[in-house]
């Protein structure tokens, strides 16, 4: 025969009320679509780091190569707002969370990431799906069988040549890669 709830320590009873609080809240009808989101603990984010404007002769060494402005915080700042500013910030936010996952060198936080990068930017209808060809998207999957700091290369390597090909020469004829020239 059951004892009942008698018969259960007091932490359970506590526990057990606690949970039953919190599901009653769940149950009850939202007012707006917003009570429905379950909040999570908010991450400390690091400060921006100020960045150095680039006098307009660093700047014009960008016109060299997109590795100039890609290596330059600032200018990679501002080749990201451009691209924000077209709406395909996507190529460079995949490129940057590739090099993040090279230097990861903890396999759970690898397989995490590359977990997050994969279904982000490379699976099909992902939230912030990259342009690459299907051969690419393969080999990728293919790499993900197998974990390391390449498995993302010839992807990133495609965004890479599409950035420098198509939305790098319209970044040097922005105006706002030109008032770096003259400020």
């Amino acid at each position: 025969m059951c004892k009942g709830l008698a018969a259960l320590p007091q932490t359970c009873l506590e526990r057990a009320k606690e949970i039953k609080s919190k599901l009653g809240v769940l149950l009850q009808k939202p007012e707006n679509a917003i009570d429905l989101i379950i909040p999570y603990p908010e991450k400390t984010e690091k400060k921006p780091e100020k960045l150095q404007k680039p006098t307009p002769d660093e700047a014009a060494q960008w016109r060299e190569s997109l590795d100039r402005v890609l290596n330059n915080s600032y200018g990679l700042a501002a080749f990201r707002s451009f691209l924000q500013s077209e709406f395909s910030d996507e190529n460079i936010e995949f490129w940057m969370a590739c090099e993040d996952f090279k230097k990861t060198k903890n396999p759970v936080k690898m397989a995490a990431k590359a977990k997050k990068i994969y279904e982000d930017f490379i699976q099909s209808e992902g939230p912030r799906e990259v342009n690459i060809d299907h051969f690419t998207k393969d080999v990728t999957l293919r790499n993900l069988v197998d974990l390391s700091p390449v498995t993302f290369d010839l992807a990133q390597k495609r965004i890479y040549a599409l950035m420098e090909k198509d939305s790098f020469g319209r970044f040097l004829r922005s105006d706002q890669y030109q008032e770096l020239l003259v400020n």
